[in-house]
């Protein structure tokens, strides 16, 4: 694909990813972002004519290695929510994701859906034939629905009511509208349908603490207020506080040591297309 810039400024610009892999034109704006945040302090990268591009938070933490902010928006592709008090599909689970660097402390990573959860956890309690806890979806008559394999009957929630309603759309108008990409009724659901281009919308940040603050002063005090916080009581019965970010990276060293677990039904469905495409020797048992 062509992925160019369009429409630059000394902090800003419009990615073009010409129908590309999401993960090929997400990385090439994350990595404009960076050189011109580098330059100018900050940079706003927003992106049309993009791909689904997976995990938001992935995307966020690219410049947590030049010790930068990172921040990541993208209408989802698919809708599965309707507005609120509504019931027509018209908005995804339009994902945000921060992070922020600290010290000696894991990083601050917030990778979040605006909806209850994303529908890939759906598909994931689709595959293992386990009930999604209340309060994910409901029927389209009101219902709490709890079938992972009924999903389409159904529709997400948002996440705390109308605010995440209000945060759904709110990253539609600034990662779709502003971009001129797909938002609302124009988002094309890639999971029925493969040969339409989906003109994903994505919005990309990045930026330099050192514009405000000193970088080491920063990074000091990040560790501490997440300490403070990580120490604070917890309520009767809880387990202790947790950090935005610092499970993930607990389990990332645990699969660095142990190896990525996959769910039997994934690794059967592997086999099944391994089988198709004549690759049965390359997998291993």
């Amino acid at each position: 694909p062509d992925i160019r810039a369009e429409r630059e400024t000394a902090v800003s610009a419009l990615v073009d990813g010409d129908n590309g892999f999401g993960q090929v034109v997400v990385t090439f704006a994350a990595e404009l972002a960076i050189r011109k945040a580098k330059e100018s302090g900050l940079a706003w990268i927003g992106i049309r004519n993009g791909n689904h591009a997976g995990a938001a938070g992935v995307y966020a933490a690219l410049p947590l290695a030049h010790d930068m902010i990172g921040m990541y928006m993208a209408v989802a592709n698919a809708n599965h929510m309707p507005p609120w008090g509504g019931v027509d599909m018209l908005l995804s689970t339009n994902p945000i994701a921060y992070a922020i660097p600290a010290g000696e402390e894991p990083p601050f990573l917030l990778d979040m859906a605006t909806t209850e959860t994303s529908y890939g956890k759906v598909k994931v309690y689709a595959q293992e034939g386990k009930p999604m806890p209340e309060g994910w979806m409901m029927t389209r008559d009101g219902k709490p629905l709890t079938d992972a394999s009924r999903a389409e009957e159904g529709f997400l929630l948002p996440i705390g009511g109308h605010k995440g309603y209000g945060l759904n759309m709110m990253i539609g108008a600034l990662a779709g509208v502003l971009n001129g990409a797909a938002f609302g009724s124009d988002v094309i659901d890639f999971n029925k349908d493969f040969k339409t281009p989906t003109n994903t919308g994505q919005v990309f940040f990045a930026m330099r603490p050192d514009i405000f603050r000193d970088l080491d002063d920063f990074k000091t005090e990040m560790d501490m207020r997440i300490r403070e916080i990580r120490n604070s009581a917890p309520m009767e019965g809880k387990g202790p506080i947790r950090i935005p970010g610092e499970n993930l990276a607990r389990r990332k060293e645990q699969m660095r040591r142990e190896g990525v677990p996959v769910a039997a039904p994934v690794v059967a469905q592997l086999r099944e297309l391994a089988g198709e495409l004549g690759l049965e020797d390359k997998l291993a048992d």
